[in-house]
């Protein structure tokens, strides 16, 4: 799941990046703005959800997955839409996009 707040004076988005899947001990963020790298989600334990911030620039989209125990890839199942990759599977997209 996808959660965005805009700001009024600054041209960014801050987007929680909502993940949950049911043998997830450990989930990583990988998208364009980590270089492909993966960044550590932390557990919100009462929630059994692993969330990540990260503020991005606006009116523009984002390719991303999640990595689960660092073997699975999944995709976020509310994301903006989806896209085919390289590897004969689809990539997230994350749209900045503000709507007024």
């Amino acid at each position: 799941m996808l959660n965005k707040r805009f700001f009024k004076t600054k041209d960014e988005a801050e987007v929680t990046f909502e993940f949950s899947h049911p043998e997830a001990e450990q989930v990583c963020l990988l998208g364009e703005f980590t270089d492909w790298q993966p960044v550590p989600m932390k557990l919100n334990k009462k929630q059994g959800v692993f969330k990540f911030k990260q503020r991005l620039p606006v009116d523009q989209q984002f390719h991303f997955r999640y990595l689960v125990n660092g073997d699975i890839w999944d995709n976020d199942h509310q994301a903006d839409g989806y896209i085919a990759n390289n590897f004969g599977t689809e990539n997230s997209i994350v749209n900045t996009q503000r709507i007024n």
